[in-house]
């Protein structure tokens, strides 16, 4: 449905503004299915995870992962953490392009001395607070968002500061009416990103897919050595793979060495994401006759 990157300085205020847009959202009329992920999911210490850069990179790669898991068309996923790079959340946007959802960014706008200041009171009061070396860094590579960027619009600017942050503030209401409105033909002011083929996934995306492909294509190969088997070195006829489903054109012996090579280069490419060719196969014969166009297309080849 859509994904909302919170994004702003250390201490602005992200997790106040993140849990203040759920609420409003799930008190909408469409009362849609909102997730919140962060560094506490986790169970990730902040300083830890920003303590340098193969640290920072590893928890960047955990939160990316966790949204492409998680995105869909039925529900609402909050990033609330940093979200600092904006090649960062170029990635994030990506992700939200190829799951067909909307896209927008939420920007906690807070000066350097309020969010220091709110840094020293949490560190006061025994709350989770950064050390002042990481925070210095964090500032330092900060880089504001800009809404002429595709990946930084629309852009929603609270100023946690000056008026708060509540569920009315209208940087939320603004972001609450953008991710439930309703949109037809005629709507412009609300854009639903459209997967391209660059960024359309041609992965088996779920587990049970994988399994299908990987026994799918071990069946055929089966098949094929238990006909050559059984033709003792004569010529095939092609081997009948079912009905329904196209059979393997086979006018030379085929050793089990090459089948398997063959197998493997085929699992790879369905597991790429490619410019043209059909789309991963959903269930058993569609891998099958997948694998048997491939094959009679190599073996024609070879």
């Amino acid at each position: 449905m859509a994904l909302v990157v919170i994004c702003g300085q250390p201490c602005s205020g992200k997790s106040t503004a993140a849990a203040c847009l759920a609420e409003a959202l799930q008190e909408t009329e469409s009362n849609p299915s909102v997730r919140i992920i962060n560094e506490s999911s986790f169970h990730l210490n902040r300083n830890q995870s920003y303590a340098d850069m193969p640290s920072e990179k590893n928890l960047r790669g955990v939160l990316r992962s966790e949204v492409d898991r998680s995105l869909s068309r039925d529900n609402i996923i909050v990033v609330d953490s940093l979200n600092s790079i904006k090649g960062y959340r170029y990635e994030l946007w990506c992700l939200a392009r190829a799951a067909g959802t909307r896209y927008c960014v939420l920007h906690c706008d807070v000066d350097e001395t309020h969010c220091r200041k709110w840094n020293q009171e949490r560190r006061e009061k025994s709350e989770p607070a950064y050390e002042d070396r990481i925070f210095d860094d964090l500032v330092r590579r900060f880089e504001r968002p800009d809404s002429k960027n595709r990946w930084d619009s629309p852009l929603f600017e609270l100023s946690p500061s000056k008026d708060g942050i509540e569920k009315t503030s209208a940087a939320v209401i603004d972001a609450v009416s953008y991710l439930t409105k309703k949109v037809d033909s005629r709507t412009k002011d609300v854009k639903v990103l459209q997967p391209t083929i660059a960024t359309q996934n041609a992965r088996f995306s779920e587990a049970n897919s994988l399994y299908e492909m990987d026994r799918a294509t071990l069946e055929v190969m089966n098949m094929i050595v238990e006909a050559q088997s059984r033709a003792m070195g004569g010529p095939l006829n092609g081997v009948s793979i079912g009905p329904g489903l196209p059979s393997v054109d086979i006018s030379r012996p085929v050793g089990l060495p090459e089948l398997r090579r063959l197998r493997r280069t085929f699992i790879k490419l369905t597991g790429q994401s490619s410019l043209s060719g059909p789309a991963p196969a959903a269930d058993a014969d569609s891998a099958k006759r997948m694998f048997v166009d491939y094959l009679n297309r190599e073996l024609r080849n070879g």
